[in-house]
């Protein structure tokens, strides 16, 4: 015969074997099933994420900042309105390009502007400016002259045009652009940071797209385009404000190849 406790105790043996047995088969004790589409989003982000120290979020309220530590390079810069006069049906229409070139041996720098649209004006205008270490040289209208004029025009820079972002992070995705491998960032409207945009009352800024691609490599950003309806916004410094559509485009391109960068034809 069985004694009590030695019955006592095949009793509980059975009651853990039988919830040993049914362990598995209840809702709550099957694992959390992994989502393939979560585990391929996550592998791929690892294997696309970029050096340490870059993972962002950045800060670049001017995309050609650092750009002067490199040896030689070239951007070009493109900006373009189109709409109209704000509270009005007339049309107007504006565009820049700057094309730069730079070599940090005896600092030299070329810079190359050319607007047109009623906006800036109907003829639009171009000019050529050049500095060589401390000398600068201004070709306008096919006249050369020097000074502050000749300064102010061969410092400037991307940033003054179409400026950059305050916050930016990384999105997923790495190529090779320009020649150099970059990884994309996105940010938002509030994130932008456009010194040739400014509201005026009741004015609003929307982005539509936009995207900056940055060489860690470089410590520089290779690629900025942003697209933006704008409504009773002030472009350019004109004194009426517009309503319409903004593209901005800035491209480095010819990193570590120093330019021949000489007095421009005419000076």
């Amino acid at each position: 015969m069985v004694s009590p406790r030695a019955y006592n105790l095949i009793i509980l043996l059975l009651l853990l074997a039988a919830c040993s047995s049914q362990r598995g088969q209840r809702p709550e004790d099957l694992p959390t099933p992994a989502s393939i589409e979560g585990l391929a989003t996550a592998q791929f982000l690892t294997q696309n994420a970029p050096p340490p120290g870059f993972e962002g979020p950045l800060s670049i309220p001017e995309v050609d900042a650092n750009l002067n530590a490199l040896s030689g390079w070239r951007y070009i810069v493109h900006l373009e309105f189109d709409g109209v006069f704000a509270n009005t049906p007339r049309e107007t229409s504006a565009s820049a390009n700057a094309e730069v070139w730079y070599r940090q041996l005896g600092t030299a720098r070329r810079v190359v502007v050319s607007t047109a649209g009623e906006l800036l004006g109907k003829e639009g205008s171009a000019f050529e400016a050049v500095r060589l270490g401390s000398d600068t040289f201004l070709v306008r209208d096919s006249l050369c002259s020097g000074g502050a004029d000749a300064m102010t025009a061969a410092s400037l820079n991307a940033g003054d045009l179409v400026g950059g972002v305050n916050r930016a992070v990384f999105g997923g995705l790495r190529a090779t652009l320009n020649g150099e491998e970059a990884w994309r960032y996105t940010f938002t409207t509030a994130d932008l940071n456009l010194p040739s945009i400014r509201l005026a009352d009741e004015g609003s800024l929307a982005l539509t797209g936009g995207e900056l691609w940055f060489a860690p490599a470089r410590n520089a950003v290779v690629r900025f385009y942003v697209n933006l309806d704008v409504s009773n916004a002030i472009i350019f410094d004109r004194q009426l404000p517009v309503t319409g559509q903004v593209i901005l485009r800035y491209d480095l391109y010819d990193v570590g190849i120093e330019p021949n960068i000489t007095i421009p034809f005419g000076c």
